[in-house]
Protein backbone atom coordinates (compact mmCIF):
# COMPACT_ATOMS: atom_id res chain seq x y z
CA UNK A 1 0.00 0.00 0.00
CA UNK A 2 2.57 2.10 1.03
CA UNK A 3 4.90 3.17 -1.89
CA UNK A 4 2.61 4.53 -4.22
CA UNK A 5 0.11 7.52 -4.58
CA UNK A 6 -3.06 6.46 -4.05
CA UNK A 7 -5.73 9.16 -5.43
CA UNK A 8 -8.63 7.63 -3.75
CA UNK A 9 -8.08 6.90 -0.06
CA UNK A 10 -7.79 3.68 1.60
CA UNK A 11 -10.73 2.77 3.69
CA UNK A 12 -11.41 -0.35 5.44
CA UNK A 13 -14.65 0.59 7.38
CA UNK A 14 -17.45 2.20 5.34
CA UNK A 15 -19.62 4.82 6.88
CA UNK A 16 -22.57 1.73 7.37
CA UNK A 17 -19.71 -0.18 9.85
CA UNK A 18 -19.38 -3.03 7.18
CA UNK A 19 -15.61 -4.10 6.68
CA UNK A 20 -14.28 -3.50 3.05
CA UNK A 21 -12.17 -6.55 1.27
CA UNK A 22 -9.30 -4.56 2.08
CA UNK A 23 -10.51 -4.58 5.56
CA UNK A 24 -10.86 -7.97 6.57
CA UNK A 25 -8.09 -9.18 6.86
CA UNK A 26 -6.49 -6.12 8.50
CA UNK A 27 -9.27 -6.91 11.16
CA UNK A 28 -9.22 -10.28 11.51
CA UNK A 29 -5.16 -9.67 12.60
CA UNK A 30 -6.31 -7.72 15.46
CA UNK A 31 -7.04 -8.90 19.09
CA UNK A 32 -9.93 -8.53 20.16
CA UNK A 33 -8.80 -6.13 22.98
CA UNK A 34 -7.28 -3.78 20.54
CA UNK A 35 -10.25 -3.28 18.59
CA UNK A 36 -11.82 -2.73 21.96
CA UNK A 37 -9.46 0.30 22.98
CA UNK A 38 -9.87 1.68 19.55
CA UNK A 39 -13.49 2.33 21.05
CA UNK A 40 -12.71 3.33 24.49
CA UNK A 41 -10.36 5.83 23.48
CA UNK A 42 -12.82 7.04 21.24
CA UNK A 43 -15.23 7.20 23.29
CA UNK A 44 -13.11 9.20 26.13
CA UNK A 45 -11.60 11.64 23.68
CA UNK A 46 -15.49 12.65 22.66
CA UNK A 47 -16.38 13.32 25.91
CA UNK A 48 -13.00 15.11 27.13
CA UNK A 49 -14.68 16.89 23.94
CA UNK A 50 -17.91 17.51 25.02
CA UNK A 51 -17.40 18.35 28.66
CA UNK A 52 -14.90 20.85 27.40
CA UNK A 53 -17.30 22.90 25.32
CA UNK A 54 -18.81 23.30 28.25
CA UNK A 55 -16.16 24.28 30.59
CA UNK A 56 -15.92 26.64 28.09
CA UNK A 57 -19.02 28.03 28.16
CA UNK A 58 -19.20 28.32 31.88
CA UNK A 59 -15.64 30.72 32.30
CA UNK A 60 -14.02 27.60 33.62
CA UNK A 61 -11.15 27.19 30.88
CA UNK A 62 -10.48 29.61 28.05
CA UNK A 63 -10.67 29.23 24.03
CA UNK A 64 -10.99 25.75 23.09
CA UNK A 65 -10.25 24.08 19.59
CA UNK A 66 -12.88 21.10 19.35
CA UNK A 67 -12.15 18.09 17.95
CA UNK A 68 -15.12 16.04 17.29
CA UNK A 69 -15.18 13.94 14.56
CA UNK A 70 -11.60 13.50 14.19
CA UNK A 71 -11.53 10.93 17.14
CA UNK A 72 -10.69 7.97 14.57
CA UNK A 73 -7.50 10.02 13.00
CA UNK A 74 -6.26 10.94 16.21
CA UNK A 75 -6.73 7.27 18.03
CA UNK A 76 -5.76 5.01 15.52
CA UNK A 77 -2.76 7.28 14.56
CA UNK A 78 -1.22 7.70 17.62
CA UNK A 79 -1.99 3.78 18.95
CA UNK A 80 0.48 3.05 15.98
CA UNK A 81 2.91 4.86 17.94
CA UNK A 82 5.50 3.57 21.03
CA UNK A 83 6.84 5.63 24.14
CA UNK A 84 9.92 5.79 22.02
CA UNK A 85 8.53 8.34 19.42
CA UNK A 86 8.20 11.98 19.36
CA UNK A 87 4.93 13.94 19.06
CA UNK A 88 4.58 17.47 17.93
CA UNK A 89 0.70 18.53 18.05
CA UNK A 90 -1.05 21.28 16.57
CA UNK A 91 -3.54 22.92 19.20
CA UNK A 92 -6.60 20.56 18.56
CA UNK A 93 -4.89 16.96 19.48
CA UNK A 94 -6.22 16.53 22.69
CA UNK A 95 -6.63 12.57 21.63
CA UNK A 96 -3.28 12.33 20.45
CA UNK A 97 -1.56 13.65 24.21
CA UNK A 98 -4.13 11.68 26.27
CA UNK A 99 -2.80 8.16 24.28
CA UNK A 100 1.01 9.57 24.62
CA UNK A 101 0.37 9.73 28.46
CA UNK A 102 -0.77 13.31 29.48
CA UNK A 103 -2.67 13.08 31.96
CA UNK A 104 -6.26 14.46 31.94
CA UNK A 105 -6.00 17.09 34.35
CA UNK A 106 -2.98 18.63 32.60
CA UNK A 107 -4.65 19.13 29.41
CA UNK A 108 -7.67 20.72 31.21
CA UNK A 109 -4.88 22.75 32.68
CA UNK A 110 -3.47 23.73 29.37
CA UNK A 111 -6.76 25.45 28.22
CA UNK A 112 -6.71 26.90 31.51
CA UNK A 113 -3.90 29.37 30.79
CA UNK A 114 -1.53 27.30 33.17
CA UNK A 115 2.04 26.81 31.95
CA UNK A 116 1.97 23.57 34.07
CA UNK A 117 -0.28 22.01 31.28
CA UNK A 118 2.82 22.42 28.74
CA UNK A 119 5.11 20.25 30.96
CA UNK A 120 4.90 16.55 29.89
CA UNK A 121 5.41 13.89 32.62
CA UNK A 122 8.88 11.93 32.91
CA UNK A 123 8.87 9.84 29.90
CA UNK A 124 6.22 11.18 27.75
CA UNK A 125 7.57 12.40 24.79
CA UNK A 126 4.79 15.33 23.38
CA UNK A 127 5.64 18.21 23.14
CA UNK A 128 3.16 21.38 24.23
CA UNK A 129 0.46 21.89 21.78
CA UNK A 130 1.77 24.75 18.90
CA UNK A 131 -0.72 26.95 18.04
CA UNK A 132 1.52 29.43 15.23
CA UNK A 133 0.52 27.15 12.30
CA UNK A 134 2.92 24.81 11.00
CA UNK A 135 5.78 25.51 13.14
CA UNK A 136 6.07 21.92 14.68
CA UNK A 137 6.72 20.73 11.27
CA UNK A 138 10.59 21.60 11.22
CA UNK A 139 10.67 20.97 14.55
CA UNK A 140 9.38 17.34 14.33
CA UNK A 141 11.75 17.02 11.59
CA UNK A 142 14.50 18.35 13.25
CA UNK A 143 14.07 15.76 16.10
CA UNK A 144 13.69 12.74 13.60
CA UNK A 145 17.19 13.67 11.71
CA UNK A 146 18.94 13.88 15.53
CA UNK A 147 17.46 10.45 15.97
CA UNK A 148 18.86 9.40 12.64
CA UNK A 149 22.25 10.60 13.48
CA UNK A 150 22.04 9.65 16.78
CA UNK A 151 21.60 5.87 15.69
CA UNK A 152 18.42 6.04 17.84
CA UNK A 153 15.27 3.42 16.68
CA UNK A 154 12.30 6.60 17.62
CA UNK A 155 10.35 8.15 14.96
CA UNK A 156 9.28 11.55 15.05
CA UNK A 157 5.42 12.75 14.11
CA UNK A 158 4.24 16.01 13.12
CA UNK A 159 -0.06 16.84 13.71
CA UNK A 160 -1.06 19.75 11.47
CA UNK A 161 -4.21 20.75 9.82
CA UNK A 162 -4.52 21.27 5.29
CA UNK A 163 -4.19 24.66 6.56
CA UNK A 164 -0.57 24.19 7.54
CA UNK A 165 -0.29 22.81 3.88
CA UNK A 166 0.29 26.52 2.60
CA UNK A 167 2.70 27.50 4.70
CA UNK A 168 6.36 27.75 4.20
CA UNK A 169 7.65 25.48 7.47
CA UNK A 170 5.33 22.92 5.42
CA UNK A 171 7.55 22.75 2.42
CA UNK A 172 10.91 23.40 4.02
CA UNK A 173 10.32 20.46 6.61
CA UNK A 174 9.49 18.14 3.75
CA UNK A 175 11.91 19.13 1.27
CA UNK A 176 14.99 18.75 4.09
CA UNK A 177 13.13 15.30 5.17
CA UNK A 178 13.15 14.24 1.93
CA UNK A 179 16.81 14.86 1.01
CA UNK A 180 18.13 13.65 4.64
CA UNK A 181 15.50 10.82 4.90
CA UNK A 182 14.53 11.53 8.08
CA UNK A 183 12.72 9.03 9.80
CA UNK A 184 9.20 11.24 10.62
CA UNK A 185 5.33 11.19 9.78
CA UNK A 186 3.69 14.28 7.97
CA UNK A 187 0.01 13.62 9.78
CA UNK A 188 -2.30 16.11 7.91
CA UNK A 189 -5.99 15.90 9.32
CA UNK A 190 -7.69 17.41 6.40
CA UNK A 191 -10.72 18.84 7.90
CA UNK A 192 -11.81 20.57 4.70
CA UNK A 193 -11.35 24.07 5.92
CA UNK A 194 -8.19 26.17 7.42
CA UNK A 195 -11.32 28.23 9.52
CA UNK A 196 -13.21 29.60 7.11
CA UNK A 197 -11.16 28.96 4.05
CA UNK A 198 -11.95 25.81 1.82
CA UNK A 199 -9.34 23.19 1.34
CA UNK A 200 -9.81 24.31 -2.48
CA UNK A 201 -8.42 27.46 -1.80
CA UNK A 202 -5.37 26.18 0.05
CA UNK A 203 -4.01 23.59 -2.69
CA UNK A 204 -4.40 23.45 -6.38
CA UNK A 205 -3.59 20.10 -6.25
CA UNK A 206 -6.93 17.92 -5.80
CA UNK A 207 -5.30 15.67 -2.51
CA UNK A 208 -2.30 16.79 0.56
CA UNK A 209 -0.79 13.53 -0.29
CA UNK A 210 0.15 13.77 -3.63
CA UNK A 211 1.84 16.68 -2.81
CA UNK A 212 4.84 14.10 -1.04
CA UNK A 213 5.79 13.70 -4.58
CA UNK A 214 7.78 17.10 -4.69
CA UNK A 215 9.92 15.87 -2.21
CA UNK A 216 10.78 12.54 -2.91
CA UNK A 217 8.86 9.81 -0.74
CA UNK A 218 5.58 8.50 -0.15
CA UNK A 219 2.00 9.99 0.31
CA UNK A 220 -1.09 8.31 0.98
CA UNK A 221 -4.77 9.13 1.29
CA UNK A 222 -6.68 7.66 4.01
CA UNK A 223 -10.80 7.64 5.34
CA UNK A 224 -9.87 9.98 8.67
CA UNK A 225 -13.30 8.77 10.11
CA UNK A 226 -11.93 4.83 9.91
CA UNK A 227 -10.16 4.12 12.79
CA UNK A 228 -8.96 0.84 11.39
CA UNK A 229 -7.83 2.14 8.14
CA UNK A 230 -5.79 5.18 9.48
CA UNK A 231 -4.18 2.83 12.27
CA UNK A 232 -3.08 0.86 9.64
CA UNK A 233 -1.70 3.20 7.12
CA UNK A 234 0.18 4.87 9.95
CA UNK A 235 1.54 1.54 11.64
CA UNK A 236 3.31 1.20 8.07
CA UNK A 237 4.28 4.32 7.67
CA UNK A 238 6.10 3.90 11.35
CA UNK A 239 7.73 0.67 10.88
CA UNK A 240 9.05 2.07 7.52
CA UNK A 241 10.73 5.22 8.96
CA UNK A 242 12.08 3.05 11.45
CA UNK A 243 13.47 0.69 8.82
CA UNK A 244 15.74 3.77 7.32
CA UNK A 245 13.27 3.86 4.31
CA UNK A 246 12.00 7.42 5.13
CA UNK A 247 9.52 10.26 5.77
CA UNK A 248 5.44 9.09 4.39
CA UNK A 249 2.81 12.20 4.46
CA UNK A 250 -0.33 10.96 5.49
CA UNK A 251 -3.62 13.04 4.63
CA UNK A 252 -6.55 12.09 6.91
CA UNK A 253 -9.72 12.87 5.16
CA UNK A 254 -11.89 14.10 8.00
CA UNK A 255 -14.70 16.80 9.59
CA UNK A 256 -14.64 18.76 12.57
CA UNK A 257 -18.41 18.81 13.67
CA UNK A 258 -18.08 22.20 15.65
CA UNK A 259 -16.39 25.39 15.06
CA UNK A 260 -12.84 26.15 14.67
CA UNK A 261 -12.45 27.60 18.19
CA UNK A 262 -15.13 28.00 20.79
CA UNK A 263 -14.68 31.95 19.11
CA UNK A 264 -15.82 31.07 15.69
CA UNK A 265 -18.72 30.65 14.19
CA UNK A 266 -18.63 27.43 11.36
CA UNK A 267 -22.27 28.74 10.19
CA UNK A 268 -21.19 31.60 8.38
CA UNK A 269 -18.85 29.79 6.20
CA UNK A 270 -20.05 26.04 6.43
CA UNK A 271 -23.23 24.97 4.42
CA UNK A 272 -25.64 22.97 6.53
CA UNK A 273 -26.00 20.20 4.30
CA UNK A 274 -22.57 19.43 3.84
CA UNK A 275 -22.13 19.85 8.00
CA UNK A 276 -25.33 17.56 8.34
CA UNK A 277 -24.24 15.05 5.83
CA UNK A 278 -20.46 14.32 7.56
CA UNK A 279 -22.05 14.25 11.34
CA UNK A 280 -25.41 12.19 10.36
CA UNK A 281 -23.53 9.70 7.74
CA UNK A 282 -19.86 9.72 8.50
CA UNK A 283 -19.64 9.79 12.19
CA UNK A 284 -16.13 7.78 12.96
CA UNK A 285 -17.45 6.56 16.21
CA UNK A 286 -20.48 5.50 15.16
CA UNK A 287 -19.38 3.58 12.29
CA UNK A 288 -16.95 1.84 14.60
CA UNK A 289 -19.40 0.89 17.44
CA UNK A 290 -22.01 -0.59 14.84
CA UNK A 291 -18.96 -3.04 13.31
CA UNK A 292 -18.49 -4.00 16.90
CA UNK A 293 -22.04 -5.05 18.02
CA UNK A 294 -22.20 -6.65 14.70
CA UNK A 295 -19.24 -9.08 15.76
CA UNK A 296 -20.27 -9.58 18.87
CA UNK A 297 -17.67 -7.62 20.65
CA UNK A 298 -19.65 -4.34 22.32
CA UNK A 299 -23.37 -4.56 23.97
CA UNK A 300 -25.64 -1.61 25.06
CA UNK A 301 -24.97 -2.37 28.44
CA UNK A 302 -20.70 -2.61 27.54
CA UNK A 303 -21.07 1.09 26.23
CA UNK A 304 -23.03 2.24 28.90
CA UNK A 305 -20.69 0.84 31.36
CA UNK A 306 -17.78 2.88 29.38
CA UNK A 307 -19.43 5.93 29.01
CA UNK A 308 -19.91 5.97 32.82
CA UNK A 309 -16.45 5.48 33.66
CA UNK A 310 -15.11 8.16 31.32
CA UNK A 311 -17.67 10.41 32.88
CA UNK A 312 -16.11 9.76 35.83
CA UNK A 313 -12.65 9.92 34.84
CA UNK A 314 -13.26 13.67 33.36
CA UNK A 315 -14.53 14.82 36.44
CA UNK A 316 -12.05 13.72 38.32
CA UNK A 317 -9.69 15.68 36.26
CA UNK A 318 -11.51 18.57 36.55
CA UNK A 319 -11.61 18.71 40.52
CA UNK A 320 -7.57 17.98 40.24
CA UNK A 321 -7.23 20.97 37.44
CA UNK A 322 -9.33 23.38 39.07
CA UNK A 323 -7.72 22.39 43.05
CA UNK A 324 -4.58 23.18 41.63
CA UNK A 325 -2.90 26.32 43.42
CA UNK A 326 -3.56 29.66 41.70
CA UNK A 327 0.20 30.43 39.88
CA UNK A 328 2.06 33.28 41.28
CA UNK A 329 1.93 36.70 38.93
CA UNK A 330 5.68 36.49 38.21
CA UNK A 331 4.50 33.62 35.58
CA UNK A 332 3.82 36.17 33.46
CA UNK A 333 7.92 36.77 32.84
CA UNK A 334 8.53 33.55 32.22
CA UNK A 335 8.98 31.65 29.27
CA UNK A 336 9.09 34.64 26.79
CA UNK A 337 12.62 36.18 27.23
CA UNK A 338 15.62 34.80 27.54
CA UNK A 339 16.79 38.29 28.36
CA UNK A 340 15.38 40.70 30.51
CA UNK A 341 15.57 43.86 29.71
CA UNK A 342 14.82 47.18 32.40
CA UNK A 343 11.49 47.17 32.59
CA UNK A 344 11.05 43.58 32.32
CA UNK A 345 13.32 43.28 34.94
CA UNK A 346 11.71 45.95 37.50
CA UNK A 347 7.83 44.92 36.39
CA UNK A 348 8.66 41.23 37.89
CA UNK A 349 10.44 43.43 41.30
CA UNK A 350 7.10 45.19 41.60
CA UNK A 351 5.28 41.74 40.93
CA UNK A 352 7.46 40.24 43.60
CA UNK A 353 6.73 42.50 46.13
CA UNK A 354 3.09 43.11 46.10
CA UNK A 355 2.96 39.08 46.27
CA UNK A 356 0.13 38.93 43.93
CA UNK A 357 -1.37 36.22 42.18
CA UNK A 358 -2.49 35.59 38.67
CA UNK A 359 -6.39 35.56 38.04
Amino acid sequence: MIGQLEKEWVQYVTPQGQLTDMGVSCWRALPDESKLQFYRWMTLVRLFDRRSILLQRQGRIGTYAPLEGQEAAQVGSALALSREDWIFPSYREHGVQMIAGMPLSQIFLYWMGRVEGCKAPEGVRCMPPYVPIATQIPHAVGAAWAAKLKGEDSVAVAYFGDGATSEGDFHEGCNFAGVFGAPVIFFCQNNGYAISVPFSRQSATKTVAEKAAAYGFDGIRVDGNDILAVHDVMRQAVAKARAGKGPTLIEAVTYRKGSHTTADDAKRYRPETEVREWVQQKDPLVRYVQLLKAEGLLSDADEQAWEAECKERIDLAIREAESASPPPATHLFEHVYANWGPNERRQRQQCEQGGGQAR
